[in-house]
């Protein structure tokens, strides 16, 4: 494995769980009534490669599901991510 690879494998998993750590936070602040994280910032996070930990975090904490358009696009943030992933691997091979 090279270290590119390495490097691409490694920012996929910060991000992924950068993604789901933010749906937990934002339903725990949701629960307590706090200040809560802006929509836009979680939508940033799913695009900048968080789209597959923001999307299970979204069903493991139940948060947002009511919403159409995260429902939507967190599945398409994650198929995206998961692509750009198995092209970017098979590239650097």
């Amino acid at each position: 494995m090279s270290i590119y690879e390495i490097i691409l494998v490694i920012a996929f998993g910060i991000m992924t769980i950068i993604g789901f750590a933010s749906m937990g936070i934002d339903k725990y602040k949701a629960q307590e009534g706090k200040w809560r994280t802006k929509e836009a910032t979680l939508f940033a996070i799913a695009i900048l490669g968080g789209g597959v930990g923001s999307m299970l975090g979204m069903w493991v904490f139940r948060h947002k599901t009511k919403h159409w358009y995260f429902v939507v696009f967190f599945h398409l943030f994650a198929f995206i991510d998961i692509a750009a992933l198995a092209v970017g691997l098979y590239f650097l091979i």
